[in-house]
């Protein structure tokens, strides 16, 4: 039993004894109680390019998963957030329409250097830069050498400095195609490789904390180890397309599950899971990276054209649940990947875990329960989807914010700051 006291978890007791508390939480016979899940990779877009998807849609979408926190990335939005008037843009355009807890990540381009430290004085979680091209005219990629130093600026604050790692340096032209296996040959691991190379030296040097994003190269994993058992600090997540798809799987023409990184092999797969097992990968994060039809080229399938990301935030906790409990995986462990750990990441202290003193943030999941994806279901902005029509295991009931349900005409989400570690 879970006892609830204005907004937070008064106490935890075992089944049958009463849990003091204002209200009192209470489970069907097929139902489970998660913390709310906290998803620190998402791409809400707005202000700028609401038309992709904006703070209503993406924060509905978010509680119908049972994400009851989600972390905005700082591009794709107009302006980017690598100031603190974007910032408070950003701010601005998401007050009265949030329907679960919303923060900003800061963004790290060359020449912003000034910036950083007011962005994190103005509440930002941590920072995001390139190591390639972001799409982005306004968000441009930094050097090596820029990392470095921004990691160095940022180590007195204990903020991570999250990277989009792939190396220009290495990338393959991408020729018009629509035969998926030459778009991955275009985007091999050496790509990732080298630039996760480049952060473990970056941090190394610095001594501030590296967050490796979307990895989907399992040929890091051991260097990613190697550096954390020398002291480096550095962390890293993956995403569910890349432990649920694989490249053998993936039609030509199929351009809804392009990403980038792009999803790789079968047996590149399992090494992600091995990675996550064994905690060198640290977290699971959606990577919501919404497009419209048009921006997908469904029309053409043409991979080196469309848009290089996937839109999963509703559906991330089932994809996960359903690969993981294929492998043998406990649910209490893709919770800690799902809520705990990215809490950690962005410094919420009181998110991600069900223990007194904490939110009273939950995800209610009957986690035997199978749905079929219908794109008619989805929430977020733009119904574009790779897995419209498969079948998924773990039905997300209700999710609760604060000790209260999410209600779609309500929207009571709050933007938050980092706390205590």
């Amino acid at each position: 039993m879970v006892g609830v006291t204005d907004g937070s978890i008064a106490a935890i007791a075992p089944i049958g004894q009463a849990a003091p508390g204002a209200e009192v939480i209470e489970l069907g016979a097929h139902e489970v109680l998660l913390p709310g899940l906290v998803d620190t990779h998402v791409h809400v877009c707005e202000p700028g390019h609401t038309d992709w998807e904006g703070f209503a849609t993406a924060t509905q979408s978010a509680a119908l998963g049972g994400i009851t926190t989600l972390v905005d990335m700082p591009l794709d939005s107009v302006p980017s957030t690598t100031s603190v008037t974007a910032l408070e843009l950003k701010r601005r355009a998401a007050s009265g329409q949030c329907h679960v807890d919303v923060g900003f990540w800061g963004g790290v381009v060359p020449g912003n250097e000034r910036e950083l430290a007011p962005l994190h004085d103005a509440g930002v979680l941590g920072f995001k830069c390139f190591l390639a091209d972001s799409g982005a005219e306004d968000f441009p990629p930094v050097s090596a050498a820029e990392m470095e130093h921004a990691l160095t600026t940022l180590r007195p604050f204990g903020v991570p400095l999250l990277v989009h790692a792939e190396s220009d340096e290495a990338s393959g032209q991408t020729h018009a195609t629509s035969v998926y296996a030459d778009y991955l040959a275009a985007r091999p691991r050496s790509i990732e490789n080298l630039a996760i190379g480049q952060v473990i030296d970056a941090a190394r040097s610095s001594g501030g904390w590296a967050h490796i994003v979307h990895l989907s190269s399992s040929d890091a994993l051991p260097m990613i180890a190697a550096a954390r058992r020398d002291g480096s600090a550095l962390t890293a997540e993956t995403c569910p397309h890349y432990l649920f798809l694989c490249a053998e799987e993936i039609a030509d023409g199929a351009t809804p599950a392009k990403a980038s990184p792009p999803v790789r092999e079968a047996a590149n797969r399992e090494l992600l899971w091995e990675g996550l097992r064994s905690g060198t990968i640290d977290l699971v994060a959606s990577d919501h990276s919404p497009a419209t039809p048009a921006m997908k080229h469904l029309d053409t399938g043409d991979f080196a054209a469309a848009w290089g990301g996937i839109s999963s935030l509703q559906i991330a906790l089932p994809l996960t649940w359903t690969a993981a409990r294929a492998r043998g995986i406990s649910l209490a462990e893709v919770a800690d990947w799902m809520a705990l750990r990215p809490a950690q990441l962005a410094g919420l202290a009181r998110k991600g875990r069900i223990a007194p003193g904490c939110d009273a943030d939950f995800c209610i999941l009957a986690p035997d329960e199978p749905f079929v994806v219908d794109h008619a279901a989805l929430r977020h902005r733009q119904a574009v989807s790779p897995y419209a029509g498969r079948t998924l295991t773990g039905t997300v009931r209700a999710s609760m914010l604060r000790g209260e349900l999410t209600d779609a005409g309500r929207p009571r989400g709050q933007i938050v700051s980092r706390t205590a570690r």
